[in-house]
């Protein structure tokens, strides 16, 4: 894909437990923002996503085709530089569905910062250590990361 940045892999951290990616996207904080906030856009390049409201306490899912519907909630947010969810996303353990399992959930932060012609974006996933296999977990979210912000990259360079 030419044009369309080259980014690094995502790392997981054993002793921390948890997996980060840092890339680069050419395109202005204000759209990766929303690329990373507003369920419409999300939906475009993630799971397909829907909220209850904007800001720290929204609740919704994100659904996938091949894993269903994941509770979701908005942890924290400080816009347009740091936004955390928190999500159920344990194939292991058993689910209400549209309920957040605190105790059995990780968290995942998108950091951005303005870099010379567009947006340095972050992203870190915790909580591994509650979940039913952190070593099956991290390598799962790892990739999935990987596929993930690479759909967001192409999406935002594109244009679209």
């Amino acid at each position: 894909m030419s044009g369309i940045s080259s980014n690094h892999p995502a790392v997981v951290d054993a002793a921390e437990l948890t997996v980060r990616r840092t890339i680069r996207i050419a395109a202005p904080v204000e759209k990766v923002w929303a690329a990373v906030t507003e369920p419409e856009h999300i939906s475009r390049w993630f799971g397909q996503t829907e909220l209850d409201g904007a800001g720290a306490g929204a609740r919704g899912t994100m659904t996938f085709a091949e894993r269903g519907s994941i509770p979701l909630r908005v942890e924290a947010m400080d816009q347009p530089r740091l936004v955390t969810y928190r999500w159920n996303n344990d194939d292991a353990l058993e689910r209400l569905p549209g309920e957040l399992d605190v105790d059995h959930s990780t968290v995942f932060t998108f950091t951005l910062e303005p870099v010379s012609g567009g947006t340095r974006l972050t992203v870190v996933e915790s909580g591994f250590d509650a979940t039913s296999d952190p070593a099956a977990n991290l390598a799962s979210h790892r990739g999935g990361w990987e596929v993930e912000l690479d759909k967001l990259v192409a999406l935002l360079e594109s244009g679209s």
